[in-house]
Order: structure tokens, then C-alpha cells, then sequence
């Protein structure tokens, strides 16, 4: 699962990167050039920090990218994902040594984030620290930790990046649910709001695309019934949504809301649900559930 996961965020963070930079800092729209395409630099950061065969070591996602700033001067970006869900002590002092290892081989002005994806909302350092006798050191970095975010604040955002971290904490829920099946229940719900609220975003259809596999595969099902159910509900709503466009669509699901108002009031004043039914042209079955 953690191997998975790591592929999930190597590839969501390159294809919303530009999203991620407005998201985590507000300054990135006036001090980059987010048109410019970027550069994914890897290789350079596998020469300086080989990756660990220990299959007890941190489980990390290590991104370095090359962007531009507005006057055209190249910059780097180190984005450091933390997968494994319980932290390791020596996680500052891993940012610093990637931080002297890329400054002392390429001598590139260097900004680092370091995203927590662990389920608890215990506060993690920013920073690391030597000092002796005199000779100090302190070296700070970005952080963003997903389990504290408000559900609120990032459906209210219109980055896309915040649809990442909503998928993200999703895979919190229910953990307390002994039953896999009310487990997958309560997975199938968030995981079917998170589409429609894709979808009903203004979101460039190739990002849709790569948001809704992040979603798809990041929060995994037990059940192989469930998940043919989210497959189904997206398979209906993507179709619709392409038919009938993002406008019609809305518009559509104001009308529906409005009738089914209209039919709550008719049945609150007693007249027969047939009657109801020809009128507002719902199903009786839809009318009872009301």
C-alpha cells in the first residue's frame, strides 16, 4: 500500500504542481512563472540522496523541480512528502541534509515544503538546529500537515490541490469501524461527494481526469462490491457531465431540488403521493423517501 501511495503522490504532485505552489503559498502567482513548464529534476536528487533499500526506513516522496521566477531566473523547489504514518525523529535533520547536499552540488537558491500525511494532528518541527560553543545553525523549512486541515476551509478553496488533501484525509475515516463493510460504506459516501465536487468545479478536463485517479486508487476499498459502486456512480456522473455540460448541469440539479420542495409541501398538506407524482413528475418511490 505504501508503494502505491508513493506513486500516487509523485504523480499527482507533477500534475498540479502549479496548484500546489498557489496553495501552499499565496506570494507564488507574483513571484513565479507558473506558465513556464516545469522541470522535474529526479535524477539530480537521487545523485545527492540515493535512495534506502531498508524496508524499515522512512517511506518518502522526494520532488525536485526547476522553476522560473517572473524576471526569468531559475530557482528550485524541494518538496519532501512524508507517506510512512508514524514520524521519525530524524525527519529535520533529513530536510537539512538534503537541503546542504543540493546547495553545496548546485548552489541553487532552494525553498523546501514538508507535507505530513500521518493521521494524527500532533504538531511536527519546522526546523533544525546546531549549536556549540559559540557556532549555531538553524535551518527552516515549510510545513503542511493534512490530518489538521478544516473539511470546511478546503471545500470552500477553488485551487484544485485542495481536492487532493480532502482525498488524503479521507483515508482517515472510519478507522475506528471495526465492520469493513459500514467501513466501506462510510468511504463510498466521502469518496462520491469529493467526484461531484469535481465535477462541478471549474477544473480543465485533464486535471479532472488526474484528480479523479488520485481519488480512485489513494482511498481503497475492502469490498469489491463497494468499489464497483463508486465505479458505477462515476462512470453515471462523469457521463452526464460531459452530455449535458458543467451550467446544465447545475441548472439541472436546482430545478430537481426546487420540485422536490414543492413536493414536500404537497405532501405535508396531505395530497395523495399519485397526485403528487403527475404533478412534479418524480417517482412515487422518491416521494415516499421524502
Amino acid at each position: 500500500m505504501r508503494r502505491k501511495d508513493d506513486v500516487l503522490w509523485k504523480g499527482i504532485l507533477e500534475d498540479v504542481f502549479d496548484d500546489f505552489l498557489r496553495f501552499l503559498n499565496p506570494d507564488a502567482e507574483s513571484l513565479l512563472d507558473l506558465n513556464k513548464k516545469f522541470e522535474f529534476l529526479d535524477k539530480e536528487l537521487q545523485q545527492v540522496f540515493p535512495p534506502e533499500n531498508d524496508e524499515f526506513s522512512p517511506k518518502v516522496v522526494d520532488k525536485l523541480v526547476k522553476v522560473f521566477t517572473k524576471g526569468g531566473e531559475e530557482k528550485w523547489i524541494l518538496v519532501h512528502v512524508e507517506i510512512q504514518g508514524q514520524y521519525h525523529e530524524d525527519f529535520a535533520s533529513r530536510m537539512f541534509r538534503y537541503y546542504y547536499r543540493l546547495i553545496d552540488k548546485y548552489n541553487k537558491p532552494i525553498t523546501a515544503y514538508a507535507i505530513f500525511t500521518e493521521a494524527n494532528t500532533k504538531a511536527r518541527p519546522d526546523s533544525f538546529e546546531l549549536d556549540f560553543m559559540g557556532t549555531s545553525l538553524k535551518y527552516t523549512f515549510n510545513t503542511y500537515k493534512i490530518a489538521g486541515q478544516s473539511d470546511e476551509e478546503l471545500l470552500a478553496s477553488d485551487n484544485p490541490f485542495a481536492l487532493v488533501v480532502l482525498t488524503a484525509k479521507t483515508a482517515f475515516s472510519g478507522s475506528g469501524i471495526k465492520n469493513s463493510l459500514e467501513r466501506d460504506e462510510l468511504l463510498l459516501n466521502l469518496k462520491v461527494k469529493l467526484a461531484k465536487q469535481l465535477l462541478i468545479r471549474q477544473i480543465p478536463k485533464e486535471k479532472i481526469r488526474v484528480l479523479m485517479n488520485f481519488l480512485r486508487y489513494y482511498t481503497r476499498f475492502e469490498n469489491s462490491e463497494i468499489n464497483s459502486k463508486f465505479e458505477q456512480v462515476v462512470e453515471a456522473l462523469t457521463e452526464r457531465s460531459n452530455t449535458m455540460g458543467l451550467e446544465e448541469l447545475l441548472l439541472d440539479r436546482a430545478k430537481k431540488e426546487a420540485v422536490i420542495a414543492i413536493a414536500c409541501e404537497m405532501k405535508k398538506d396531505g395530497i395523495p403521493v399519485e397526485q403528487i407524482a403527475k404533478f412534479t413528475k418524480l417517482s412515487i418511490e422518491e416521494i415516499k423517501k421524502l
